[in-house]
């Protein structure tokens, strides 16, 4: 009788793993949709955003949209708008580390957070945007030689 029950829960627990299994897996295109989060366009920058903004439209997909903006660096330097570029770093790096794929990508992500900087300073002029541009060439170089490792313990990553 015992053999019996244990044969039937075991059998039980092994048809709700299998039926779980594939509820709990991220469809097929997640990587094709990361992907195209992550270029150095603004079309892929706004359709971030408005993904950001209904993440749960995007639950099934396990994608982490955690964030500490600009790390330990001012998320508004100088009163330049950057936070949201240093969120949309941070999407990449933590997504596409926790595919086994940050080494490949790392360069891109970097160059799309540069992008998303430029973009933010080319609605300046004068003085202004020159200083902005500056700010964004010393957060992306900062990035470019930090970002790999900046916090592969606690998290930080742009």
């Amino acid at each position: 009788m015992r053999r019996r029950l244990a044969t039937v829960i075991a059998a039980s627990a092994a048809a709700l793993v299998a039926l779980a299994t594939p509820a709990s897996a991220a469809p097929a295109d997640k990587p094709q949709v990361l992907s195209s989060w992550t270029q150095t366009s603004a079309s892929s920058y706004n359709a971030w955003v408005a993904a950001r903004g209904n993440q749960g439209a995007w639950a099934a997909y396990g994608f982490d949209w955690s964030t500490d903006y600009c790390s330990s660096s001012p998320d508004n330097p100088f009163g330049f708008p950057f936070q949201t570029s240093c969120a949309r770093h941070d999407f990449g790096y933590r997504n596409y580390k926790a595919a086994g794929t940050f080494s490949a990508n790392k360069s891109r992500l970097d160059d799309a957070f540069y992008a998303d900087l430029k973009r933010v300073c080319s609605g300046y002029s004068g003085l202004t945007k020159t200083s902005c541009d500056s700010t964004a060439w010393t957060y992306y170089q900062a990035v470019k030689a930090f970002g790999n490792t900046a916090a592969v313990d606690s998290g930080a990553v742009a």
